[in-house]
């Protein structure tokens, strides 16, 4: 269990991606994914997403991520934030997204 208080503190947003080519040097299967979270700017991200999705599925999609965590240096790739997914043993990750639009850089509740 964990006090509300620490929940609050994870800064989750909406952004949408406007850029995912492969991740050659990755270990396992992902993307380097660009994002778009508004007023915060252009971030990226290092996602292992491929068994789901192909680079032209992900532009354009509204999706939500940890946005306050410290870069990591993963396979080469500096990631900014924590792109979030549901991981499903049948499916695999499954993004998070937004039902509805909604501006790039909202606070998730």
């Amino acid at each position: 269990m964990i006090d509300f208080e620490d929940f609050e503190k994870v800064d989750i947003r909406s952004g949408t991606i406007t850029g995912a080519e492969i991740n050659d040097k990755a270990r396992k299967p992902a993307y380097v994914l660009r994002i778009n979270f508004g007023e915060l700017g252009e971030k990226v991200s290092s996602a292992q997403i491929r068994e789901n999705y192909r680079p032209d599925d992900l532009i354009g999609m509204q999706i939500v991520a940890v946005v306050n965590f410290p870069a990591k240096r993963i396979a080469g790739v500096k990631s900014e934030v924590l792109v979030l997914g549901a991981l499903d043993e049948q499916q695999g990750t499954v993004l998070l997204t937004t039902e509805k639009e909604v501006e790039n850089g909202s606070r998730i509740a």
